[in-house]
């Protein structure tokens, strides 16, 4: 066994916030990484020998970087191939018996007589030293969080037991001070047990065009665990075979003096709405005193901008905390005048405003030692919910602020291993930001996100929607039992240590009691209690779900106690925007929409990572192949079947696989665009709109708005037009050219025009209308073109513009229109050909910035542009484009931007890659920044 020393992450005080004659203490805080594993199968030692310094293993064991499941740590020492690859997952046995056999799995097992190597815990063993000069202070163990039970030893000593350490979302901090050697080595093992109950699977998918998948497995006994019950299996994810079990969430060693600081709850309040001129803050935390004498410090209090600039507020409060004892700390500003902050800067979601962010540093004080030191990011901004019932419909509206925002999003759903890492959920808030999304639901068949995602929610105004872990599928409302999970202790525990972990979070909008279901009971009441007594300051809704009815007698929202007012149940498959149109003019269900989506064929770019061996099967249509099914196309219901039929029939049969992904593309395009503006053109009667699904649990070819290599479709640039601030659009229920202010001010004067081509780009119609606008949030129809179109035969192209006084393109459209849905005449369009021109390079610390003009000085439409950002021959993902996959009249330009993070260009000058429908494809050699 390797011996590991691990650098310290030193948490020192500034001077400047700390008394005269007062000595700064480090409190540190380790992050534990560098870990060995090996099943238990292999290793006959106990806890308490394992952990000792001594030990030396007479068998191999893997290195692994913790976080990691242990499938991550087998297939990253090559024990497994990676599962997110072709048909790998096939490759590797089920962590249920009756799956393996029935699939021929067990063969696979790297473990000797032991045909299933999920069967039995896993060991994880670590080493590490603690200087000398930490003897006599207080250690704490922290696990953000494992799969699924655990018990962990310290220097020969148990510290947990698997009753202590049980389901995967609780965070548990262990005191280790009695087990620590300070000033020599010390050693930690951690024994991780599969879940109780591991889940019986669906079948696989291993056809193109494959039967319907039973999320959760055909009976849904995954829901018997608090686990991510996805792991099972689900109709856009394989059985993770492991399930996920493993030390998923990193661990550190935290070292501070006698009395440390838990729990603290920050809350803000704008108590003059809608004026928003003071803000009042209220802090409560917990002072815990671990030494056998009375305490008597000073509580000191630092809050500061983090992302703006501005003043800093400080003051310090005297307390006393008995030997072996806590205090409760409750502080308002009716008690401490600082906690008043006037003229806050606001955190507002994403389009509404700034996500301005401070940062509050709490420490304690005895005498002329620092105990402890901890600080955590906030915003100031109140949430709140209220519904109404239209045409016996409840309709859910979410205020931000006192104000209404309209939330248009979609579903997050977690890596099929678990692995994204703060880089990543930095790349991903940043794709949805760009996408003009304002919502993230984490939905309930997943898991609670770690830390890393919430902060990078708060960065970028992302509003969180966060479902527990219940699903219909699992307990009860279509498969499984109201019984499940079984041990209700676990549950709760759960909830109650995620509570306590995201509620200072300003993106929590709301939570949610599940997904499509609700739990029994002992549980809603629970979970509804805890949400109310340990946070208490957003909205509980009982599901994502108004279909799910909660039993007669059984308390509702909070605090409002009415039903959730928000609905799932699709359409899942492609519709033409006329349908979606005639849903939200109809209301039902579309007064609230948090669930509804289509298979979204990724671009060729990524295209032939997602499916390695892109060979056509000529028994399926063009150009499938079997490994398409096992990465999504064999969703069940013919939702991908009828997706590509529509396809072809609407643009033609595809000849090559790159024709095939770019028709695709026009389909994702409509069908996206259609959601968001059919659902626009009611602004005001609807709370918002929500996708199934934002991203991907692995490369997949369905429902995402952009793939697992952090490739966009056309349906996120769709998306990325429908849902900016203020919109022109075309109405698809009445030929309307409408404007949509998706803002809490005015639009000002704009000038609308509508051009009207023939397939020949020859001018049939332009329609220009002077000053017009909004005042406020809402919609106005400001050009008619059914006369026109009705008149017009064939495909005809629409290209919107609107304009600011100052003659500044506030937004631009296009749509390709046919009253038959032939659009197969676009094959045939003329070539035509940009002139672009780089405006303006920018150089940051983490991002570098292009700005570009498109300009089509032809005669022709240049159609369905998509410019794409270049490295040696491949494209730059993730790049954050402000438009793509646009579309120009003759003589027209636009100018867009693309920003890409400094970590993914290198050293390499990038180029842009300049293509489209009818577009003679260029390089454009950009400027060295």
């Amino acid at each position: 066994m390797k011996k590991l020393i691990y650098a310290a992450v030193l948490g020192f005080i500034s001077s400047s916030l700390i008394p005269s004659g007062l000595l700064a203490q480090q409190i540190k805080q380790v992050k534990l990484v560098n870990f060995d594993l090996q099943s238990s199968s292999l290793v006959s030692e106990s806890g308490a020998e394992l952990s000792s310094v001594n030990y030396h293993s007479g068998i191999y064991w893997f290195p692994v970087k913790v976080p990691s499941t242990v499938l991550t740590g087998l297939v990253a020492n090559h024990i497994y191939p990676s599962p997110y690859q072709g048909l790998n997952n096939m490759l590797i046995p089920d962590a249920s018996d009756q799956f393996n056999k029935e699939y021929n799995l067990e063969q696979y097992s790297y473990l000797p007589n032991e045909p299933n190597p999920w069967k039995k815990p896993y060991w994880y063993r670590t080493t590490f030293k603690v200087p000398a000069g930490d003897k006599g202070k207080h250690f704490q163990l922290i696990f953000k969080g494992i799969n699924y039970r655990a018990a962990v030893w310290v220097n020969g000593k148990q510290i947990a037991d698997s009753t202590q350490m049980a389901g995967m979302f609780a965070e548990h901090n262990l005191d280790v001070s009695a087990a620590i050697n300070a000033g020599g080595e010390n050693a930690l093992v951690v024994k991780i047990y599969p879940l109780d109950y591991p889940g019986y699977p669906s079948k696989e998918q291993l056809k193109a065009l494959g039967p319907f998948y039973q999320n959760g497995g055909p009976t849904g006994d995954i829901g018997k665990n608090v686990t991510m019950l996805c792991s099972a299996g689900w109709d856009w994810i394989p059985p993770v075979r492991d399930r996920n079990m493993g030390i998923w969430q990193p661990v550190y060693l935290r070292t501070t003096g006698a009395v440390t600081i838990g729990r603290p709850k920050l809350i803000t309040d704008l108590p003059n709405l809608p004026d928003t001129s003071v803000a009042k803050l209220s802090l409560k935390l917990t002072l815990s005193n671990h030494g056998a004498s009375a305490n008597k410090g000073k509580l000191m209090v630092t809050i500061k901008p983090e992302n703006f600039t501005g003043a800093a507020v400080q003051f310090s409060q005297a307390v006393s905390i008995a030997g072996n004892g806590a205090s409760m700390i409750d502080l308002d500003a009716n008690k401490i005048g600082q906690l008043t902050i006037k003229q806050p800067h606001l955190w507002w979601p994403n389009n509404y405003g700034k996500p301005n962010l401070y940062r509050i540093r709490l420490q304690y004080a005895n005498g002329t030692i620092i105990a402890d030191d901890t600080s955590f990011v906030f915003g100031i901004r109140t949430v709140s919910s209220k519904t109404d019932m239209v045409n016996g419909f409840a309709r859910r509206s979410f205020f931000v602020n006192g104000k209404k925002v309209h939330l248009v999003g979609g579903a997050w759903v977690p890596d099929m291993m678990v692995n994204r890492d703060s880089v990543r959920y930095d790349y991903e808030m940043h794709l949805c930001r760009n996408a003009n999304v304002n919502l993230v639901r984490i939905w309930g068949g997943g898991v609670t996100p770690p830390d890393d995602f919430w902060n990078a929610a708060d960065r970028y105004g992302q509003m969180v929607w966060s479902d527990f872990w219940i699903t219909g599928d699992t307990q009860g409302e279509f498969k499984g039992s109201p019984d499940w999970p079984l041990e209700g202790n676990v549950f709760i525990n759960n909830v109650e240590s995620t509570i306590y972990r995201v509620r200072n979070h300003p993106s929590l909008l709301v939570w949610t009691g599940g997904n499509e279901g609700h739990a029994r009971k002992e549980l809603y009441d629970a979970m509804r209690n805890d949400i109310i007594n340990l946070d208490g300051t957003r909205p509980f809704i009982p599901s994502s779900s108004g279909f799910a009815k909660l039993p007669a007698g059984w308390k509702g929202s909070w605090p409002d106690d009415m039903p959730s007012g928000v609905y799932s149940g699709g359409p899942y498959e492609w519709k033409d925007p006329k349908d979606y149109f005639k849903l939200a003019n109809a209301g039902r269900d579309w007064v609230f929409k948090d669930e509804t989506g289509l298979p979204s064929q990724p671009p060729y770019t990524t295209l032939p990572k997602i499916i390695p061996n892109l060979v056509w099967d000529k028994k399926l249509p063009f150009p499938l192949n079997d490994s398409w099914g096992y990465h999504d196309a064999a969703t069940g219901a013919g939702k991908y079947d009828n997706y590509y039929k529509e396809m072809v029939k609407r643009y033609g049969q595809p000849n090559t696989m790159v024709n095939f992904s770019d028709k695709m593309q026009l389909m994702n395009a409509v069908g996206y665009r259609g959601i968001f503006e059919a659902d626009g053109h009611k602004l005001n009667e609807t709370g918002g709109v929500m996708l199934w699904k934002l991203n991907a649990a692995l490369p997949s070819v369905i429902w995402q708005i952009y793939d697992w290599y952090l490739e966009p479709n056309a349906g996120y640039y769709a998306m990325q037009n429908a849902c900016e601030p203020v919109h022109i659009q075309y109405n698809y229920d009445n030929s309307g050219i409408a404007i949509v202010n998706r803002t809490h001010h005015a639009t000002g004067k704009l000038t609308a025009t509508a051009d009207v081509f023939d397939i020949n780009s020859k001018l049939i119609k332009s329609i220009k209308v002077n000053n017009v606008g909004l005042a406020q949030a809402g919609t106005q129809e400001v050009i008619q073109l059914k006369d026109v179109l009705s008149r017009t035969d064939g495909v005809s192209f629409v290209v919107l513009d609107l304009k600011d006084a100052a003659g500044k393109t506030v937004s631009h459209n296009a749509y390709w229109l046919s009253a038959t849905d032939d659009f197969t005449s676009l094959n045939g369009l003329n070539n035509t050909l940009l002139n672009t021109k780089v405006l303006k390079t920018e150089k940051g610390k983490s991002e570098n910035k292009w700005t570009m003009q498109f300009t089509n000085n032809t005669n022709r439409i240049a159609f369905f542009v998509r410019p794409q950002l270049m490295k040696n021959g491949e494209e730059i993902m993730p790049s954050y484009w402000t438009g793509n996959y646009f579309t120009l009249a003759p003589h027209e330009s636009i100018t867009v931007s693309v920003t890409a993070p400094v970590a993914k260009l290198s050293k390499v000058n990038p180029t842009v890659l300049l293509e489209g429908w009818n577009i003679r494809k260029q390089v454009i050699t950009l400027p060295a920044i």
